[in-house]
């Protein structure tokens, strides 16, 4: 529920579960993402980055061989191997998206945790995702969904796209209320009552709450390069630990450099993130995954 203290931007995505920045990126900072999104997006369909998102597996863990359906998405863009990781680290540590994160989540430097940086592509055949909540179970009962959805969030998620984007459908409010009967009995790729896609052109950031029902729908003739990012808060500790570390992450974060931020303070910033999500992966231990298929 939003207050009268919330900001603008807090309060729309209180209510309606996602609110969307435009321009964000723009001029030369997007032509330099697009290029390192370019070669990223080359390397992994061509078998040289094995942490992928293959087509025909919605949720972790993926194979790291792709099937002649290619791939739905590249993961780890923050990887210390991955030669474009410090591109990606500017974008994902820009003061603009962090201003934003910590405006959402209503907090300092101090609370933010580095979670998940990875890259949504255009497939080589089609391939939608079904209707889901990120860490809510679609088995619970309406009063255990409820429950569950009326948890603090403790995250901020974003999809910053670097080319025209249509392919995140969502039920805008879904995150403040179990299914209804409607939702509950439809099929998963079926087309519920008040979904939208949400449009972005590129440089626009679309922030959401990931446990607002929503799905991906990739088209193969449609180019798409979108950065799938978030942000936690350190007071969500183990609420988060299994919808981040269940990626791996937490296998080579402790090596990331990054010099590459230059700006005032943003490298302690990075630092003190990254610290943040290592000592959260210590104290969590095996997590398991949130949602199988």
């Amino acid at each position: 529920m939003s207050s009268s203290s919330d900001t603008p931007l807090r309060a729309a995505l209180a209510e309606q579960g996602f609110v969307v920045l435009p321009g964000l990126f723009t001029g030369p900072a997007l032509d330099e993402l697009r290029a390192a999104a370019e070669r990223t997006t080359a390397l992994a369909r061509s078998g040289g980055w094995p942490h992928i998102r293959t087509v025909g597996k919605q949720f972790p863990p993926w194979p790291s061989t792709a099937p002649a359906e290619g791939i739905w998405g590249v993961q780890h863009l923050l990887h210390p191997s991955l030669a474009d990781a410090g591109v990606f680290a500017r974008s994902y540590f820009a003061p603009a998206v962090l201003a934003a994160a910590r405006d959402l989540l209503a907090c300092a430097d101090d609370d933010l945790v580095l979670e998940l940086y990875n890259m949504l592509v255009r497939p080589g055949a089609a391939f939608e995702l079904r209707w889901h909540r990120d860490d809510v179970s679609p088995d619970l009962a309406p009063d255990e969904e409820a429950r569950r959805l009326d948890e603090p969030a403790w995250h901020a998620q974003w999809n910053l796209a670097l080319w025209d984007d249509d392919g995140l459908v969502l039920v805008p409010g879904s995150h403040r209320r179990a299914r209804t009967d409607v939702e509950r009995a439809a099929g998963p790729y079926d087309e519920l009552p008040g979904q939208i896609s949400v449009r972005l052109a590129p440089g626009d950031v679309a922030f959401y709450n990931n446990n607002i029902l929503h799905r991906g729908v990739y088209d193969p003739a449609k180019e798409r390069m979108t950065l799938h990012g978030s942000v936690g808060h350190a007071a969500g500790s183990r609420a988060r630990a299994r919808n981040v570390l269940q990626h791996g992450v937490g296998e080579w974060v402790e090596r990331c450099d990054f010099s590459v931020l230059t700006g005032e303070g943003e490298r302690e910033r990075a630092e003190g993130m990254r610290d943040r999500l290592v000592a959260l992966g210590k104290e969590s231990g095996d997590v398991g995954y949130s949602l199988e298929g």
